[in-house]
């Protein structure tokens, strides 16, 4: 039985990436609470938008990015063409939905949502998120 899946093509997509290929490697392994002190010592956190942001995988149909946010920011309104996660890891959030829905989010809290769906976010205070977005695969080249 094969480890991988031939399926995957991570090979492929890493390759296709000019920078930061190793964000596509077949395995990796992070320290959340490392690269969130990492993120409030990068010059964007300072910058006005009161967010920052760093992309811990990235591949073809999937990707996690950890975000955070100064207490009282805003991610205005956008959505993905994929379902994403969101779960809290520090602070509070409230994620602004369709018909003036909302879901209030605290430490371990995790909401899915599915494609398409309008959605901002809000930081009630200083807060850290990990955002998983998954794509359906496409057919590689040749491939039915």
């Amino acid at each position: 039985m094969s480890v991988r899946d031939e399926n995957c093509h991570s090979d492929e997509h890493r390759a296709s990436l000019t920078r930061l290929p190793q964000l596509a490697e077949p395995t990796i392994q992070f320290n959340v609470a490392q690269e969130l002190g990492q993120l409030h010592h990068a010059g964007a956190w300072d910058q006005t938008s009161g967010r920052s942001s760093k992309t811990l995988a990235k591949y073809a149909d999937f990707r996690i990015v950890l975000v955070s946010m100064k207490a009282n920011t805003r991610m205005d309104q956008h959505r993905a063409e994929g379902r994403i996660s969101i779960q809290c890891l520090a602070g509070r959030l409230r994620i602004h939905l369709p018909s003036a829905q909302k879901a209030e989010m605290a430490v371990g809290d995790l909401l899915v949502l599915d494609c398409g769906i309008p959605h901002d976010v809000e930081a009630l205070a200083e807060s850290a998120f990990l955002l998983t977005i998954c794509w359906p695969r496409t057919p590689a080249a040749g491939t039915k």
